[in-house]
């Protein structure tokens, strides 16, 4: 439990102030984030990380020479939005280009795929590379599919150094992905963890067993067992990862980097007496141990339990792990910093262009509707935090929370700027995806803007021409999250929203609108009967049955308060 609370909403945020202050030496605090506080040189290559906070170290402690120029850092297990990781982005550029690793998890995929197209449309060259080492995740012909979790240190240190020593941009990504492809990882957990604020934890786990491949976001373990001793676990888990060794040729002869990290609540005392059977397991085993760490690196808040990643060195992987770094939570060797301090110049916010009088009148129309989203998100945050928690990491309540609270004040400050419909319900759509991060911030984001785009700021629009909006807007959740009807998402809402409204008669939108309303809450609740089939729960798939998808809901609950206001 999080003991050292104000807002709950304001901790992540709060987290990453408290951070820079205390390690300005090493980081400075930008729009997003933070990047290196000194300068590194000219045309190196960036390596910005990044993913939602609660993971410290991870991703903000390994920013420093050597290791990542920025870090982007996403409220408490959410993805950053877009606009913070470009922010980011563009601060730590150094003129090389920019490769951004995260963990593989679909807010992040979305989020910084979209950042990375919006620098590369300006000019610069931005790549995104996803982590992928939880063997717990995925069978091993599917290595990239599986989600990121410790490993991440591993392909972020080799990465950096790889930048540091005046690589390419086309060199560094090629060695991240080999990096990656030598990394696997597996984990514990004793307990659940806790949001900031809440009371009870996520998942629980059931006294006298732990979970085996569990996720860092509070995702329960693929299995539950029957508690072992230390030296039982730690041959679990080495035998899954060394059953994915790596032929020993191609310059592998055996050498092996080794992560045992703790998850937030596990103590080092606890962490030692494991790795004491790691190390004489793998050397049984027949490799060599280069450079073992015994540490928190990739945490999940106040969890319990601890994951082991081997990394089967190559020589330049090696040479590259070994290599001097200098940051607040990981340090290598010795390594002097730059002494000039980095320049970072914040872009000035944008101005909101007033509309025409009938489309402003219009704007706080809608204003009036992100702030009955707000209303009705707050309402039942917990209901759809405990839905997540089931098969995913239980944070879509905060996440829905987040979003509609930045929308609705986005929209308020248009209205008092006079800010026509169209411009109110674009800025509550970048609003919205940078509050609430995730996958479901980067969906409605997504969703609201394509709205926007069907509006006006100059002419009155129609009931017909707010239809239109809402079925593009509800069709676009299909085309950017890739997912059908019956794979157990917010489409399964959005779909029947969608056809009830084209079939009905727009001139009596308010009866209409009700009606698809109606008809997406029940195939919200119909989705209790369904597998997972995509998104963090289709890991644990057969476990959401009998529970109603929580993006589908969130989704029902919303549209249903709109008719009182068309």
């Amino acid at each position: 439990m999080t003991y050292l609370v104000n807002n709950e909403e304001d901790f992540a945020k709060e987290a990453v102030e408290g951070f820079a202050a205390a390690y300005e030496s090493y980081v400075q605090p930008v729009h997003g984030g933070v990047v290196r506080a000194t300068t590194s040189p000219k045309n190196e290559v960036s390596i910005v990380v990044g993913g939602g906070s609660g993971h410290y170290p991870a991703f903000a402690g390994w920013v420093g020479p050597g290791m990542a120029h920025g870090a982007v850092c996403g409220n408490i297990f959410s993805s950053p939005s877009a606009s913070q990781a470009k922010s980011v982005c563009k601060a730590a550029s150094n003129g090389g280009g920019t490769l951004i690793l995260f963990g593989n998890y679909a807010g992040d995929v979305l989020h910084f795929g979209n950042a990375a197209q919006q620098l590369q449309a300006e000019g610069q060259d931005a790549r995104i590379f996803a982590i992928t080492d939880d063997v717990a995740s995925g069978t091993p012909d599917k290595h990239l599919d599986r989600r990121g979790i410790a490993g991440d240190l591993f392909v972020v240190k080799i990465a950096g150094a790889a930048a540091a020593a005046g690589k390419s941009l086309d060199e560094v990504e090629e060695i991240a992905k080999h990096a990656n492809d030598r990394i696997r990882s597996l984990g514990v957990a004793f307990t659940g963890c806790t949001f900031p604020g809440a009371k009870e934890p996520l998942f629980e786990v059931e006294p006298g067993t732990f979970g085996l491949g569990l996720g860092i976001h509070g995702e329960q373990g693929i299995s539950s067992h029957e508690m072992m001793s230390s030296d039982e676990i730690a041959k679990m888990l080495v035998d899954s990862l060394l059953k994915e060794e790596p032929a020993r040729e191609n310059g592998y002869e055996g050498r092996v980097g080794v992560l045992v990290n703790g998850l937030g609540a596990t103590k080092y005392e606890e962490m030692f007496v494991f790795y004491r059977t790691v190390k004489r397991l793998l050397e049984e085993h027949g490799l060599t141990i280069v450079a073992p760490v015994v540490d928190e690196q990739v945490t999940s808040l106040d969890m319990a339990g601890l994951s082991v990643t081997l990394c089967f060195l190559d020589d330049e992987l090696e040479e590259l792990w070994l290599a001097p770094a200098d940051t607040p939570a990981f340090k290598v060797g010795n390594l002097k910093s730059s002494d000039e301090k980095r320049v970072v110049e914040e872009e000035s916010a944008e101005k909101i262009e007033a509309g025409s009088a009938e489309s402003a009148a219009q704007s706080e129309i809608a204003a009036k509707i992100f702030a009955a989203f707000e209303k009705k998100a707050r309402e039942a945050e917990k209901e759809l935090g405990k839905m997540d928690a089931v098969a995913g990491d239980g944070d879509h309540g905060q996440g829905m929370v987040l979003g509609t609270t930045a929308a609705a004040k986005a929209a308020a400050e248009c209205v008092k700027a006079n800010a026509g419909l169209r411009t109110t319900l674009a800025r509550a759509a970048a609003a919205w995806s940078e509050g609430a991060g995730g996958t479901a911030g980067a969906l409605w984001g997504s969703a609201i803007a394509k709205a926007a785009g069907k509006l006006s700021d100059t002419q009155k629009v129609s009931l017909q021409d707010v239809a239109q909006a809402a079925i593009v807007a509800a069709r676009s959740f299909h085309e950017m999250g890739e997912a059908e009807v019956g794979d157990k998402t917010i489409v399964d809402a959005a779909s029947p929203f969608a056809d009830a409204l084209e079939e009905g008669n727009a001139d009596e939108l308010p009866e209409v609108w009700k009606s698809a309303a109606a008809k997406a809450a029940q195939a919200a609740k119909e989705t209790a009967k369904f597998v997972a089939k995509k998104g963090r729960a289709h890991n644990h798939g057969e476990a959401s049955i009998g529970t109603a998808d929580p993006g589908a809901t969130s989704f029902a609950m919303l549209m249903s308060v709109v008719p009182e206001f068309l």
